[in-house]
């Protein structure tokens, strides 16, 4: 009886744990209290400020109405609460995300962005299901830093005539800057200006920030650690002050009957629909099927998925401050936030790093400040819209630029330079295949290449060959060595060990496991040097890999001594 109690309730205590681990939110909720909650009621509101100007930016670089960049701020708030694990991460539009889908956007309308992030959800959920996480480790260092600054330089260049107050659209980092030189004498000087003021604007604001973040000093009085505290809030919320100031003036101006600056325009108010992502859709006057929206996306199914976790999981990881991060649980997080977002017509979404920056530096608690976020930008979207279509475009050039700027990673280059100066061929050849083909092609070969150095590696494995005596040859592999590396071990052995009648040892030492084209490549190097008079030991070898060279003939096993090498050295 007692035995029966024990067996279920350690089935009860399993059943709750993994409750527990596949809805992080019954961890910490039980303990969730008023204190906390007004913590993450800051950090929300704060991150909210970010978001809305954000979002509404974002959505113009996707080629979408303003009001797309809205729709995408909330739903993967809500779904993050009840699934994610990492407290400070913020789930919603970012850039790189609106740079993929514009494109396909601009031909084939709204709905190639809902759709895209249905099956975007979809994928990343299955491959959290399947435990797929360790596809990310593909992407070095590298080739992250080459596509994300491919990717932010091509963003910043789009907005130039925004900046400049020109019409028109850019796609790419050659167009855009081939077309504003076309379009120079178009100009707007009060939009450059206004644009100029921006960028000074939330440059001196993001400088500040390390004079903010400096409060609470123990040596500093108590007023002037609330200098401090002001100094870093007014930072924090500079995205929605730039666009405040700018909309303020906007407004004025058109009360007087002018208008210095080009406009959003109308911002379709109300909250969106909730329905099925569309299956097929209707542009310009072209139908699309649902087969023929898969054939215009092309690689886009399967990059722009694989980007946003890579992009979600190097954010977490970044944010979890040395605890455990679950990868496949993120990804589960994270492909439900795309397929519950498709169904409000959200394009897709992943961890942004600027928000989530904000979240750690506002004080998050728990993801419940994603909810707090959330429900602002549903008041936003309800209430505050007919005020955005004051908001300059410049404004939100001036935005999107700065962000940009602090997204490229130039020091990638110093510090390659100074660690590892080969990785500077995978990084620079990301980054200007990104620029000039594009960004779904540019990652590719910027991951074929580092591939190819990879196996080059393993191919030219270090070998060290010493003679500790007259007669003997010592042979040192330095790493593991696999099939690729058969052929040139056995052809240094035979050029430099040379000597008659001697014998070469080669130390197993390092190696961890050998396959078969390797002891088959040791039995033919044994019958080469018998040919000339030498004879082969193998010494340190593991049984595993005894086992293989024997596996291949059995006149190996002679060959393998676990013997020093001073008694070797007396053969």
């Amino acid at each position: 009886m007692d035995i029966g109690r024990e067996g279920t309730s350690n089935t009860s205590l399993n059943i709750r744990r993994k409750l527990k681990k596949k809805l992080p939110i019954l961890t910490w909720f039980p303990a969730y209290n008023f204190e906390t909650f007004s913590q993450d009621l800051l950090a929300g509101f704060t991150v909210a400020l970010t978001e809305i100007p954000q979002g509404i930016a974002y959505a113009i670089v996707a080629g979408l109405p303003s009001q797309y960049g809205l729709y995408c701020g909330f739903m993967g708030c809500f779904m993050y609460f009840l699934l994610g694990s990492c407290k400070d991460i913020n789930v919603g539009p970012t850039a790189i995300m609106a740079l993929m889908i514009q494109p396909h956007v601009s031909l084939m309308g709204p709905a190639a962005s809902t759709l895209l992030t249905f099956l975007s959800g979809c994928i990343i959920f299955i491959c959290g299901l399947f435990h797929l996480g360790f596809i990310v480790e593909f992407f070095s260092y590298p080739v992250i830093a080459g596509f994300t600054t491919a990717a932010a330089l091509n963003i910043a260049s789009s907005q130039i005539k925004g900046l400049l107050g020109i019409t028109g659209k850019s796609d790419t980092f050659l167009v855009a800057l081939i077309s504003v030189f076309e379009h120079i004498n178009e100009t707007r000087w009060t939009d450059v200006v206004l644009g100029l003021f921006t960028i000074i604007f939330l440059v001196i604001a993001k400088e500040m920030r390390k004079l903010g973040s400096l409060k609470h000093r123990p040596d500093w009085s108590r007023r002037r650690n609330i200098i401090g505290i002001a100094i870093f809030m007014f930072s924090l919320a500079s995205n929605a002050i730039a666009v405040i100031i700018g909309t303020v003036m906007a407004y004025i101006f058109q009360q007087y009957g002018q208008e210095p600056f080009k406009l959003t325009g109308e911002v379709k108010g109300g909250l969106p629909p909730f329905t099925l992502p569309p299956f097929g859709t209707n542009f310009n006057g072209t139908e699309y099927t649902f087969t023929e929206m898969m054939q215009e996306y092309g690689s886009v199914v399967i990059f722009c998925p694989l980007v946003a976790v890579l992009e979600h999981i190097a954010i977490a990881k970044a944010f979890s401050k040395g605890k455990t991060l679950d990868a496949t649980q993120e990804m589960l997080a994270l492909g439900a936030c795309n397929i519950m977002g498709a169904l409000v017509q959200s394009m897709p979404v992943t961890g942004s790093f600027t928000r989530t920056a904000v979240n750690n530096a506002s004080g998050a608690r728990t993801p419940t400040c994603g909810v707090v976020t959330g429900v602002i930008v549903l008041m936003a979207l309800a209430f505050l819209t007919s005020t955005f279509q004051y908001i300059p475009k410049t404004t939100l050039a001036g935005v999107i630029v700065v962000a940009m700027y602090y997204l490229c990673d130039f020091e990638a280059f110093l510090l390659l330079w100074r660690t590892k100066k080969l990785d500077l061929i995978p990084l620079t050849i990301t980054l200007v295949c990104c620029l000039l083909i594009n960004l779904e092609y540019g990652i590719l070969i910027g991951i074929a290449v580092n591939i190819t150095f990879v196996l080059y590696s393993s191919a030219r494995p270090k070998i060290e060959i010493t003679e500790p005596s007259a007669d003997v040859y010592m042979v040192k592999i330095k790493s593991g060595l696999h099939f690729t590396a058969a052929e040139h071990l056995r052809e240094a052995v035979l050029r430099k060990c040379t000597t008659a009648k001697s014998t070469v040892v080669v130390d197993g030492e390092y190696m961890g496991n050998i396959d078969s084209t390797v002891a088959k490549s040791f039995n033919v190097l044994r019958d080469e040097l018998i040919l000339r008079e030498q004879k082969i030991v193998f010494l340190n070898f593991k049984k595993s890999m005894m086992d293989a060279c024997v596996g291949v003939n059995k006149d190996l096993a002679p060959c393998f001594r676990e013997d020093c090498l001073e008694q070797l050295t007396a053969l």
